[in-house]
């Protein structure tokens, strides 16, 4: 039977497992449950510097925050810009457009930063699919076993902005039911951001010879529940 063949790809993460404690951080939108797209990593939580606000900041920087909300009119003075010109030594904080509360010039650069860096705080749980072959095994003679299916790809399904910790991964037949799980472990890997994994699933790509997907991969962080997006894949073909 015609073996499937797909051309390698790149940029995969290797396969590091670490085991960290896990502590969940109170606040609004942290990592202990799932708050739509916005949910913050573990340790983080909503800035709320309006309530629309859902950059994702450390629970001090959140408090500075309220704080500063909460004493804005005693900083406001009419002047060159209107009624919520800064009185000496404050400056708009310009989290969001429009946004006249006056702080500090060290706390609206932190502002400035906490926006610039906001995509990398939120669980987005990135998932892709790359491909790899097992290579032939030492037998430690000076020679070398392989088998008939060594040079078939098999998928490995890799991630990142995940929480540090236990990710369950899913392999579904497109009418949902399961062809294959696993668990791994997110840990931190340079080039990729917040907890990343690559895990080999040992599953052959059945998509030589241009064979539509008839499945998906997608992965869930558990301190989260987040679920990422899924991956078409084709799975499920006979090989010899």
């Amino acid at each position: 039977m015609k073996r499937p063949l797909l051309a390698l790809a790149t940029a995969a993460i290797s396969g590091l497992v670490v085991t960290a404690p896990v502590t969940l951080m109170a606040g609004p939108a942290s990592a202990g449950g799932d708050y739509g797209p916005d949910t913050c990593l573990e340790g983080y939580v909503w800035r709320e510097a309006r309530p629309s606000d859902h950059v994702c900041v450390s629970p001090q920087e959140r408090a500075q925050v309220q704080k500063d909300n909460a004493i804005k009119e005693s900083r406001w003075v009419s002047g060159a810009n209107g009624p919520h010109t800064c009185t000496d030594d404050f400056e708009w904080r310009n989290a969001f457009p429009g946004d006249d509360v006056c702080v500090f010039g060290k706390e609206r650069i932190d502002v400035e930063v906490q926006n610039r860096i906001a995509a990398s705080r939120v669980v987005s749980a990135k998932l892709w699919v790359t491909r790899y072959t097992v290579p032939p095994v030492d037998n430690g003679d000076g020679t070398a076993s392989s088998t008939s299916v060594d040079d078939i790809p098999r998928l490995k399904i890799n991630g990142d902005h995940f929480n540090l910790g236990q990710v369950r991964l899913y392999i579904r037949y497109t009418s949902g039911k399961v062809f294959w799980s696993g668990t791994v472990t997110a840990s931190r890997h340079t080039g990729y951001t917040a907890g990343s994994f690559g895990k080999k699933t040992g599953v052959f790509d059945c998509s030589g010879g241009g064979k539509p997907a008839n499945a998906y991969a997608q992965a869930q962080d558990v301190i989260s529940g987040r679920w990422s997006a899924k991956v078409p894949v084709t799975v499920g073909c006979a090989v010899l």
